[in-house]
């Protein structure tokens, strides 16, 4: 797959997601947060006013820091397709 294409397909995936009106689980969360992150190259901060929940989100963040962009958005679109379209 191109990387126009792989790109293409992520911003669809990060589309579905945003327009996903149900509850998602939590940790389902923290992976597309972390996965999101990556393939931004955005490393900033998780910016919750909730200490414990910017604990996960860094723990996810930090679980994810050796992905590449590529890889990231691989993996989001693929948890998108498996998870969330399932749902």
């Amino acid at each position: 797959m191109s990387d126009k294409e792989l790109h293409t397909r992520f911003e669809e995936a990060v589309a579905y997601v945003n327009g996903y009106t149900e509850p998602l689980p939590a940790d389902l969360l923290l992976k597309l947060y972390a996965y999101f992150k990556v393939a931004n190259k955005n490393f900033d901060n998780p910016g919750s006013r909730t200490p414990l929940i910017n604990a996960f989100k860094a723990n996810a963040l930090f679980q994810a820091q050796n992905m590449t962009v590529k890889e990231a958005k691989e993996k989001y679109i693929a948890l998108v397709e498996s998870e969330v379209k399932k749902l």
